[in-house]
């Protein structure tokens, strides 16, 4: 009797991201192996595969191409009994050498039971995208599970290639064009329709001068770089954050209808820009208990990851807190910033320039310059008012203008 497995996600897998099938590597009636990546799924934020639960048959696909794949959702079935059934007539037609075999049926061969190697198993999706555009996929680098090369890195490379020009829809009037969404657009903006339609957005702006952080910065640069690690700005607001949200706990929260939830830690995310592909948020996990080096080096690694398509799912999950330092892109104030629903405020921090700003010295006042920059914070005001707010903002400012080692 048939042994059907159900292939299903768990909550581990997604968290309450929306996923959507990328892709299937296999084709109903086709051999799988247990652990062999089985189907490719898309999010706003990374890549997934889902491998085969077992050894068997691919039997029925139930969600496919392009349709939501949800937690417990049943996305196909697998025959354990099949795989034995194939099995049986591989034996029986090398026992017959003359004895004609089907071309449908798997060969055996030296290393049957196990997947193709990576290096060597290409998608049926990803041959079609090869052929298409006459790609080398040697010079292709994968993402996938083993490094095995995706659709979504073949599209990465297309991209990036010189020569190629995004596939557009001619538009009926002259001097326009559409181009197509990608899934992870789709997904973004969806994302932030529904933070916006959730939460009423309140932003206050803050002054913050750099001076004490540049020069810690200049000191230790080097000492930094000796170990690999890059000592960015964006290190020094994450642990300033982290300082802050410790003096305003309220602030690394979430909203429920029946209480305000806050946590005891603090996984700190933060905005990574990937182009024209979109934006994506790798998250810092219990930043709570590092120090700036501990921070620079984690920042340094998942920056890293994104920018080759190379986080986990577990990289972009489970964010208590978002930094958005939208100033690296030259933006002075940008507001609203769309808060990372479910979280209940995001910080944002402008660019670095040189002002004039009147200080006073032995009772006189004096025009200086100095590097100052905007800080804003975005609250969910919902579960926080103007008192937690600046509050936390004055923290803020406080700890990055007087930074001790």
């Amino acid at each position: 009797m048939s042994n059907l497995i159900e292939i299903k996600l768990n909550a581990d897998q997604t968290e309450g991201t929306k996923a959507t099938v990328a892709q299937w590597l296999k084709k109903v009636g086709e051999p799988v192996v247990k652990d062999e990546p089985l189907i490719e799924l898309e999010t706003d934020k990374v890549m997934m595969e889902v491998i085969a639960p077992a050894d068997g048959v691919l039997t029925e696909i139930r969600v496919r191409e392009g349709e939501a794949a949800e937690e417990n959702i049943i996305l196909g079935t697998i025959s354990e009994a099949a795989v034995s059934n194939h099995t049986n007539e591989i034996h029986k037609a090398e026992e017959t050498p003359n004895q004609n075999i089907s071309s449908d049926l798997p060969r055996k061969n030296p290393t049957a039971g196990q997947p193709d190697p990576p290096s060597t198993f290409i998608s049926p999706a990803v041959r079609r995208l090869s052929q298409k555009h006459n790609l080398d996929l040697t010079a292709i680098t994968g993402t996938g599970k083993n490094n095995r090369i995706t659709s979504r890195d073949v599209h990465a490379f297309l991209q990036n290639k010189p020569t190629f020009v995004n596939q557009v829809i001619e538009h009926t009037e002259a001097g326009s064009e559409i181009i197509p969404h990608t899934q992870m657009r789709k997904i973004i903006a969806e994302h932030m329709q529904h933070s916006v339609q959730t939460a009423p957005h309140v932003t206050s702006v803050f002054d913050l001068d750099l001076s004490a952080i540049i020069r810690h910065r200049k000191a230790n640069k080097e000492s930094f770089a000796s170990q690999g690690i890059k000592l960015t700005f964006t290190a020094y607001f994450v642990a300033a954050a982290v300082q802050a949200i410790k003096h305003q706990p309220k602030v690394n929260s979430q909203f429920h209808e029946h209480g305000l939830e806050i946590f005891k830690h603090v996984n700190m995310g933060f905005g990574t820009a990937l182009g024209d592909d979109g934006l994506i948020v790798p998250v810092i996990h219990q930043a709570q208990n590092m120090s700036l080096l501990e921070i620079a080096k984690e920042l340094t690694r998942l920056t890293e990851n994104a920018r080759n398509n190379q986080l986990t799912q577990k990289e972009v999950q489970g964010g208590t807190f978002t930094i958005s330092n939208h100033g690296v892109s030259g933006s002075l104030v940008a507001t609203p910033i769309i808060i990372n629903q479910p979280q209940s405020a995001i910080l944002g921090l402008g660019k670095m320039e040189k002002r004039v700003v009147v200080e006073e010295h032995n009772g006189q006042d004096m025009m200086v310059i100095k590097p100052m920059c905007y800080v804003s914070l975005t609250i969910d005001h919902r579960a926080l008012d103007a008192y937690q707010t600046n509050d936390f903002l004055s923290f803020f400012k406080q700890t990055i203008e007087h930074w001790k080692a």
